[in-house]
């Protein structure tokens, strides 16, 4: 987007908005961030409230939201497994009345509008790497439902506004994305991974750490955001943006543990319903469409991140208990 512009960023307080919020400031746009901290944090964005161009709206998407935008990023919604599935309702009420209400808007104003789904559509796919041709392979009433159908819903809204209304949008298919603000005690693997060997428990590995995720740094995954929205209107989606480099659980365990220089120990339980045993994105589509593909090795996006939960740790925030720290060897940066 060129030149000054208006954006509206709902989940703007949470991981991937906080990041968006800071880069849209950055290039010198003014920045409505919107989050009802459901699991967003305010502390997200401490270095940018301050800003002359960024205001902050505690207001939930589910409720019909009247303001002036030029462009709206639609990012609202639990993210992890322990957070969508606390409220499972709500969930899907986020993503579909979300998606209803962020579309209305953007009919009624005119503005482009980017829909922050995800890989999760895919569900344990049984196409590998998964295309975005590919329709996916989802349980509908299974635990994680609430989320996998919920994104899936807000993908149909987004293309029928579009075919229907006219509205320019973007649809982003998100793969496993990691970094400085994640949710310490969010449930993902790289968090929990990273924070457990900080305070020298057992890493928790379910199934047999043989399933493979593929990482993607954050910084790259907002520079993704911005190249797909601001592409040529012909382009809606969606578009997968994620890291193509495949690793197993058990590899990013081991990877984490020496990292720390933790005494961690790993540790096995069952694999939890419905999740995948593969994730890879093909990116085709983002390299020719958007000029697009991660730069940040896996080694050096975890000392980034590590750096980030060992300063929370220090401090005492983010929920993780200090105490921890006499079992575990000091971290290696």
């Amino acid at each position: 987007m060129q030149g000054e512009a208006s954006i509206l960023v709902t989940g703007g307080g949470g991981f991937l908005g906080s990041h968006l919020c800071e880069r849209l400031l950055a290039e010198g746009h003014h920045v409505i961030c919107v989050d009802n901290f459901f699991t967003g944090s305010r502390g997200n964005l401490t270095a940018l409230l301050r800003h002359p161009r960024f205001e902050v709206m505690r207001h939930d998407v589910c409720l019909p939201l009247y303001v002036e935008c030029d462009a709206i990023y639609n990012l609202a919604c639990p993210a992890s497994p322990v957070h969508y599935q606390r409220d499972p309702v709500q969930t899907v009420k986020t993503n579909v009345a979300g998606a209803i209400n962020m579309l209305g808007l953007a009919k009624r104003v005119k503005a482009r509008i980017f829909q922050a789904s995800t890989s999760e559509v895919y569900g344990d796919p049984e196409q590998h790497p998964q295309t975005e041709a590919y329709w996916g392979h989802v349980n509908p009433i299974g635990a994680r439902s609430c989320y996998d159908e919920g994104k899936r819903c807000a993908e149909t809204l987004f293309f029928d506004y579009h075919r229907q209304h006219g509205v320019e949008v973007k649809v982003a298919r998100i793969f496993n994305t990691y970094g400085p603000r994640m949710h310490p005690n969010d449930g993902r693997v790289v968090s929990s991974f990273i924070v457990q060997a900080l305070t020298g428990q057992d890493i928790t590995l379910f199934g047999d750490g043989s399933q493979t995720r593929s990482f993607c740094y954050v910084d790259d995954l907002i520079e993704g955001f911005l190249r797909l929205m601001n592409s040529d209107a012909g382009l809606s989606g969606p578009v997968n943006l994620g890291n193509p480099e495949e690793f197993t659980i058990a590899e990013l365990a081991r990877m984490v543990v020496e990292m720390t220089g933790s005494r961690s120990r790993l540790v096995f339980r069952p694999l939890p319903q419905d999740d995948p045993r593969q994730r890879r994105p093909d990116i085709s589509l983002a390299r020719k469409a958007l000029g697009w593909q991660p730069t940040v090795p896996l080694r050096e996006g975890l000392a980034r991140t590590i750096a980030h939960f060992d300063a929370l740790l220090s401090r005492g925030e983010g929920g993780i208990d200090p105490g921890f720290r006499q079992a575990a060897a000091p971290p290696v940066h």
